[in-house]
């Protein structure tokens, strides 16, 4: 899966988003992964599809933003545990720690989520975006404590770096009865 790549728009304005989507799917040969407006007002357009293809839809969907524009990335080679956590087609199992990353931005915490589960063997469970969350994600990991550890810090780095950390943690054992609110 080298070439699959993720990009996503992130965007102010919700008649802009609509626009900013239309004009992805017409620039390049993309799969529409997610389209809708997210708290605080916000909306966010997610694709997939080969780099040079989600590269050019989102080169094309910033220039359409105009002032809109919040955030956007593309993810060359994304790691396959993002999409199932995007989807939260995975399910729980109640072993090992748990590590969540919480962000104040989506596209900053799909990039964080992204680079944590390359740093270290851990799982992806989910990945939750801006909705009934005051337009903040979070992310959680399970696995061996150090490697929950080393993915968390990685993530953390991440978020950090460009501000919009708002917590990361880790948790050696979680209670059984934690584990049922993760998804």
């Amino acid at each position: 899966m080298k070439d699959r790549a993720l990009g996503l728009i992130e965007l102010t304005s919700i008649a802009g988003g609509f626009l900013v989507a239309d004009t992805m799917l017409k620039a390049s040969n993309v799969k529409l992964l997610l389209s809708r407006s997210i708290c605080s007002g916000k909306y966010m357009v997610l694709i997939g599809g080969d780099v040079a293809a989600v590269g050019a839809a989102i080169h094309a969907g910033c220039t359409a933003a105009k002032g809109c524009l919040i955030d956007q990335f593309v993810i060359p080679s994304v790691h396959p545990d993002v999409f199932a956590a995007l989807a939260r087609s995975r399910p729980v199992e109640p072993t090992g720690a748990l590590g969540i990353l919480e962000s104040f931005n989506v596209a900053n915490l799909i990039e964080a989520a992204d680079t944590a589960v390359k740093a270290a063997n851990v799982t992806l469970l989910e990945i939750r975006l801006a909705m009934a969350l005051g337009g903040k994600a979070f992310a959680t990991f399970t696995g061996d404590v150090s490697s929950v550890q080393a993915a968390v810090d990685a993530g953390r780095a991440v978020i950090a770096g460009a501000g919009l950390l708002v917590n990361a943690v880790v948790i050696p054992r979680p209670h059984p009865e934690a584990w049922r609110e993760v998804v």
